[in-house]
């Protein structure tokens, strides 16, 4: 039917319009596409109307799935809390069954217990809202280092090698790892991590390790197998303000975090490990921020007085920019009855300092893109030892030292990277009045890719060193030079040139020589043994290395 305002204003239309033989509408026609657009207008409102009420009815699911899920929330947290109430153990264990990543399991967790909640009413009407409840998302990480190769000499024979091959090797003179390894060695670290609805967080770390120079598959009976690391972090701890509110508490057995090393060398900057605890990430202002820590390692057994020697180190790391100042204070009660065998014997020192001053640059050296580190270190007495901060106990009082480190890594092209590194180490009355400990690396290695899976590595290591234990141990006073040369195939599948991307295997050849006085340093080293003397050496294998 025709609306009657529609029809008059037709008929006015139509009346209006000149007589036109061949273009005026009849009546009849006008009637026809009013009626047909009166057609197109209600199907427009039925499908507005449709479209509502659809509309309607998800708002309405809506509502209900936030109703059902908020119920069975709430009964899912009640029944977490009795559980808990009645076994902790059984709680923690179950808190530790998720592992990352595990999104279909987590989710079908989730749906089990819906389905639980559903079947069992409520436990009691005065339950605290959700909300306000205590929750965490955790779950497990693991993570790992290897490093595993057989090396032979060019009569297919068993040979010597490892960065600190040379006499310098003693006092941590490493000459680069390239082509230079024959053990197998193995990091495995397990991490649980939590972080609660008041922002606090928790980590729990423990690792795994072993080394050994035995290829045999079976090597229970030459295993070191060691818990290196377990330790505990609590981090944003909610009732911390000021300049600790970000910062983080931890106890146990552990690597520094602050560490950092020169990792083709195979040698640490510093190194500061042991058991003991601290706090990290204390802020002053936005440019500067500390850590502290207190670590205790052991000297071992000291017959005349029939006790282990216990070092501590109380630590300090300050951050400011790109700049780190460490300071560490030691303290080994009792170790000054230690006596050092030498030309004139010296009693082991008790006391120590030690620090560092570190740039860690963004950049090549300013130079170009890239990244590179500088630290120089002094230590005394006890703090003598500079990279490996309280881990020899036969160090004088007098004892003195002067480490310079110093690497980068930069790419020159496309297909061409570069790393170079020069560590460098003056001690003095390190074991005995008047002895000398010098000498200094230089090593460079160069990666051309050649395709996405296959690359070649070029290393040269120099490195020179003037020696004079004054008769501790036996050693001799000997001076002079060592070079190495790698040549190493390397295959790998991502990041080809990238000088911190594993796994890699590599096929290498090596060929290293040194001055025939360092021969005599010492009887029971790798100089001057049967069938490895100064005349130059090659050296062949192959390694795998990884870590993620």
């Amino acid at each position: 039917m025709i609306k009657p305002s529609i029809l008059t204003l037709a008929i006015g239309l139509a009346l209006a319009t000149p007589t036109l033989s061949f273009a005026a509408p009849t009546l009849s026609s006008l009637e026809a596409r009013l009626a047909a657009m009166e057609a197109r207008l209600q199907q427009a409102e039925n499908r507005a109307a449709n479209a509502e009420t659809r509309a309607s009815r998800a708002e309405k699911d809506v509502a209900r799935l936030q109703a059902q899920t908020a119920r069975q929330n709430e009964t899912a947290t009640l029944s977490a809390r009795s559980a808990t109430a009645d076994s902790p153990a059984s709680s923690h264990s179950a808190s530790g069954s998720a592992q990352p990543g595990s999104a279909s399991v987590a989710a079908s967790a989730v749906a089990g217990s819906a389905i639980a909640a559903n079947a069992q009413p409520a436990q009691t009407a005065s339950a605290a809202p959700v909300e306000s409840k205590p929750s965490f998302a955790d779950g497990f990480e693991f993570h790992g280092y290897a490093r595993s190769g057989l090396i032979m000499n060019d009569s297919a024979a068993g040979t010597q090698s490892g960065p600190y091959l040379t006499p310098a090797g003693e006092t941590g003179g490493a000459v680069g790892r390239l082509g230079n390894e024959n053990n197998t060695y193995v990091e495995l670290n397990f991490e649980h991590k939590q972080q609660l609805a008041n922002g606090a967080t928790t980590r729990f770390k423990a690792m795994l390790a072993d080394g050994q120079k035995d290829y045999n598959d079976w090597t229970g009976s030459t295993s070191e197998l060691n818990i290196r690391q377990a330790f505990v972090e609590l981090g944003n701890l909610p009732d911390f303000s000021g300049p600790f509110s970000h910062s983080t508490l931890w106890a146990g057995k552990r690597f520094d975090r602050d560490n950092f090393d020169i990792h083709w060398l195979d040698s640490d900057v510093v190194f500061l490990a042991g058991t003991g605890g601290g706090i990290y990430d204390v802020q002053w202002n936005e440019g500067l921020k500390s850590s502290f820590s207190l670590y205790g390692r052991n000297f071992g057994d000291i017959e005349a007085i029939d006790n282990t020697i216990q070092n501590y180190i109380v630590t300090t790391n300050n951050f400011a920019g790109p700049f780190q100042l460490m300071l560490s204070g030691l303290r080994a009660k009792d170790n000054d009855e230690r006596v050092n065998t030498a030309r004139q014997n010296d009693n082991a020192g008790d006391t120590g300092l030690h620090a560092m001053l570190a740039l860690h640059n963004d950049s090549f050296w300013g130079l170009r893109e890239g990244q590179a580190k500088t630290a120089v270190l002094y230590g005394r007495g006890l703090g003598a030892e500079v990279k490996g901060i309280g881990s020899d106990g036969n160090l004088t009082q007098q004892a003195e030292t002067w480490r310079l480190a110093s690497y980068g890594v930069t790419p020159l092209s496309d297909r061409w990277s570069f790393a170079p590194a020069v560590l460098a180490q003056s001690s003095s009355d390190r074991y005995a009045a008047g002895d000398h400990y010098r000498w200094a690396t230089l090593n460079a290695r160069l990666i051309q890719e050649i395709n996405p899976s296959f690359a070649l590595a070029y290393e040269g290591s120099y490195q020179y060193m003037d020696l004079d234990p004054q008769g501790y141990k036996d050693r001799q006073a000997v001076s002079g030079s060592f070079w190495k040369l790698t040549f190493a195939p390397t295959f790998k599948v991502a990041d080809i040139g990238d000088f911190f991307t594993r796994p890699e295997i590599r096929l290498f050849a090596t060929w290293m020589d040194w001055n025939s006085s360092l021969d005599r340093y010492a009887s029971d080293d790798s100089f001057g043994s049967t069938g490895f003397s100064a005349g130059g050496e090659w050296n062949f294998g192959v390694q795998m290395e990884t870590w993620f």
